[in-house]
């Protein structure tokens, strides 16, 4: 493949689900596709004109990306960290362990983290990434990923996973919560309020109930959002009262709260 950014070189990307697809398609370079699912790994490979290879494989490529759920990516890292000559990157949505275990098991290569805030059939968006060791490979592939209209937020590992506690596990546990708890109404009950939190609920429960469970499992942040319900359930009207205050006065028009990016997850 040809143009700025291109890889001069094979990349493999471990997981062939929605998220190893989208790399696929928005990196430049020739792909190879393994997976626990033989099947799903030759289907990735015919989807995006890549090739299949066994998940045991000795194969050396350039480039190794994991693009496995968050709670498997350590070990996917000292799985296939052999397998890639220059450079090792991700794109689990966890940043600590997986950049820890590139550090263990890939100390000599570039290493960098990438997670996409956006589901891949929303793309292109905002990328959070943290490069933890640089070079021309992870170079040239962000040079691609801004080519293609993404927008690469430059973070910390630790920023990064203490904002997915409010901006996915805090967010989703709410959402869900709210899911769960609502009774349908008569037709033209709807306030603006309700009407976009069913929105919001349409939009997670249309999602992949096991990337929703490894967020929670990831991240703090639910139990936070069950406490909150629980000052609010049992308050008189005075302390209600200041709880709102409490909330307008960081999501008010003058609050500090202003986040709107979507997660991977977020459909």
């Amino acid at each position: 493949m040809e143009g700025d950014g291109a890889v001069d070189g094979d990349v493999l990307i471990v997981g062939a689900g929605s998220m190893g697809r989208w790399i696929a398609d928005a990196i430049d370079a020739p792909v190879a596709f393994t997976d626990v699912d033989e099947t799903a790994a030759r289907s990735a490979a015919d989807a995006t004109g890549g090739r299949a290879v066994p998940l045991e494989t000795d194969e050396s490529f350039l480039a190794v990306c994991l693009a496995v759920p968050m709670t498997h990516v350590a070990r996917a890292i000292e799985t296939h960290a052999p397998n890639a000559e220059r450079a090792i990157f991700d794109v689990s949505g966890v940043m600590g362990p997986a950049l820890e275990a590139m550090g263990t098991h890939a100390a000599d290569r570039e290493r960098v983290s990438l997670h996409p805030l956006f589901a891949p059939e929303r793309a292109p968006g905002s990328i959070a990434i943290v490069r933890e060791q640089g070079g021309p490979v992870i170079d040239a592939i962000c040079a691609t990923l801004e080519t293609r209209g993404n927008d690469l937020v430059e973070t910390t590992a630790a920023e990064h996973d203490g904002a997915m506690e409010t901006v996915q596990a805090a967010t989703h546990a709410a959402v869900l919560s709210f899911a769960l708890a609502a009774e349908p109404v008569p037709e033209g009950f709807e306030t603006p309020v309700y009407e976009q939190l069913g929105g919001l609920a349409e939009l997670v429960t249309g999602g992949t109930p096991r990337v929703y469970a490894d967020i929670q499992d990831t991240f703090d942040g639910a139990d936070a959002v069950a406490d909150a319900a629980r000052r609010l359930a049992s308050a008189d009207p005075d302390e209600l009262e200041a709880l709102y205050r409490e909330a307008a006065a960081q999501w008010g028009p003058t609050g500090t709260a202003s986040s709107t990016h979507t997660t991977e997850t977020d459909q």
